[in-house]
Parts: structure tokens; sequence; C-alpha cells
């Protein structure tokens, strides 16, 4: 009973000691890992900020775009309109 007594307070600290370790090279790759990560979404966010004056030049023309097919939109609205009312009175002019 002696011998186990003494025997499992270093079998702990022994195993304790070989955690820490572990836990401390994983840090040190988690940290190596996470400065290539970094290094990849800087390099890829300056690709995109190049490209920003493309977008620019796309959202400025489908604003043109939908500007554009708006106004044609609402004019053929407003034709189709005045077409079918003109109609609708003309009968009700007729009936009386």
């Amino acid at each position: 009973m002696d011998f186990w007594l003494s025997f499992l307070p270093i079998i702990i600290y022994i195993l304790l000691i070989i955690i820490l370790i572990i836990g401390i090279i994983l840090g040190i790759k988690s940290i190596i890992t996470i400065n290539k990560v970094e290094k990849v979404v800087d390099d890829v966010n300056e690709k995109v900020e190049s490209l920003n004056g493309l977008f620019q030049i796309v959202d400025f023309t489908t604003d043109k775009i939908v500007t554009l097919t708006d106004k044609f939109v609402d004019g053929l609205s407003g034709f189709a309109t005045k077409l079918f009312f003109r109609k609708s009175k003309n009968k009700e002019e007729e009936n009386e």
C-alpha cells in the first residue's frame, strides 16, 4: 500500500507534464495555422479590393438599365390603362 501512495502521484505528475507539453505544441501549431490563414485572407481581400472598380461599373450599369426598363414599363402600363378605360367609357356612353 505504501508503494501505491508514493508511485501514483509520480505517474499523475508525469501525465500532467505530458498533457502540458501536448497543449503547448498544439497551441504553437494553432498559432502557425492562424498566421497562414490570416495571410490567405489578406491576399483574398486585396484581390477583391482590386475588383471594386469593376463591381461599381456593373452596379452603375444595372441601375441605369433598371431605370430605363421602369420608365418603359410605366409608359406601357399607362398606355394600356388609357386604352382600356377609354373603351369602357365609350361603352357606357353608348349604353346611355
